[in-house]
């Protein structure tokens, strides 16, 4: 039987590039994000490269009906993903003070929500089978506070702490968690972030989307449960260990700041 995958926020970035590589390796795909011109652009080329089915569900999976309603629409194409690739999220840049609380709402409830849901969806269906794989995406801020991102931080936080438990209590069922942490990535969202101008992007070398999916995918397959992206960033974890809070907060506080 054909292996699907379905990957959330796939019309760029690292799901864009998530997805090509699914199809490459012989996955058909149910693909997720709020553009639908871009994903059709997406479908047209992996049909025609690799000759899968493409299925679109286009939506915003903040709003909370929207995972229970993508959940509906692969039962009624009949699939149960292999693999559920939670890539969606947005982050936003300046003080929480003075940030806008819609935009903080909507980050809580894609970021945390909408995936917790989506998992806790597929997960049981996913057991049935003899192995299936869950990537859910964090990034390098999930190991530290984060002055200027707060909620983005402490968002990432929270899919890492999940994953890692989820990892134990899905392992003897086949299914393969994994958290992929990037760090800076070239895609489009500083620009949707606002944080173009952070010091975040001039200090530590930034990758291609392409580069962390490809890495995310292999991390996958291997089962590893904590995927840190480049050699700069592995040590992040360690040394944020090592080192007093309120010192570790300063220090991200000044990498965040404005140019």
């Amino acid at each position: 039987m054909k292996q699907h995958a379905l990957i959330t926020g796939a019309s760029s970035g690292i799901g864009l590039e998530l997805a090509k590589i699914f199809a490459r390796n012989g996955f058909g795909l149910i693909i997720n994000a709020r553009r639908e011109d871009r994903l059709k652009e997406l479908k047209n080329e992996i049909e025609e490269s690799y000759g899968h089915d493409v299925h679109i569900f286009t939506g915003d999976l903040s709003i909370p009906e929207l995972p229970q309603q993508l959940f509906n629409f692969t039962n009624e194409l009949g699939i149960t993903p292999d693999a559920l690739i939670n890539n969606a999220g947005i982050g936003d840049y300046g003080f929480f003070h003075e940030s806008d609380w819609e935009r903080t709402a909507t980050m809580i409830d894609l970021n945390i929500r909408s995936l917790t849901h989506l998992t806790r969806l597929y997960l049981p269906d996913m057991m049935k089978k003899e192995k299936s794989w869950i990537m859910n995406v964090a990034s390098t801020a999930a190991f530290q506070p984060g002055p200027l991102m707060s909620v983005y931080y402490a968002s990432k936080h929270y899919v890492l702490a999940f994953s890692e438990a989820l990892a134990n209590e899905s392992a003897d069922h086949g299914v393969l968690v994994s958290t992929l942490c990037p760090g800076p990535t070239e895609s489009e969202f500083q620009q949707e972030a606002g944080m173009l101008k952070s010091k975040l992007f001039d200090r530590f070398p930034v990758a291609t989307s392409k580069e962390v999916a490809e890495y995310g995918y292999k991390a996958l397959m291997k089962g590893k449960r904590v995927a840190i992206y480049g050699a700069m960033n592995k040590p992040v974890p360690r040394l944020s260990a090592l080192f007093p809070r309120s010192w570790v907060t300063a220090v991200v506080r000044k990498i965040q700041e404005r140019k």
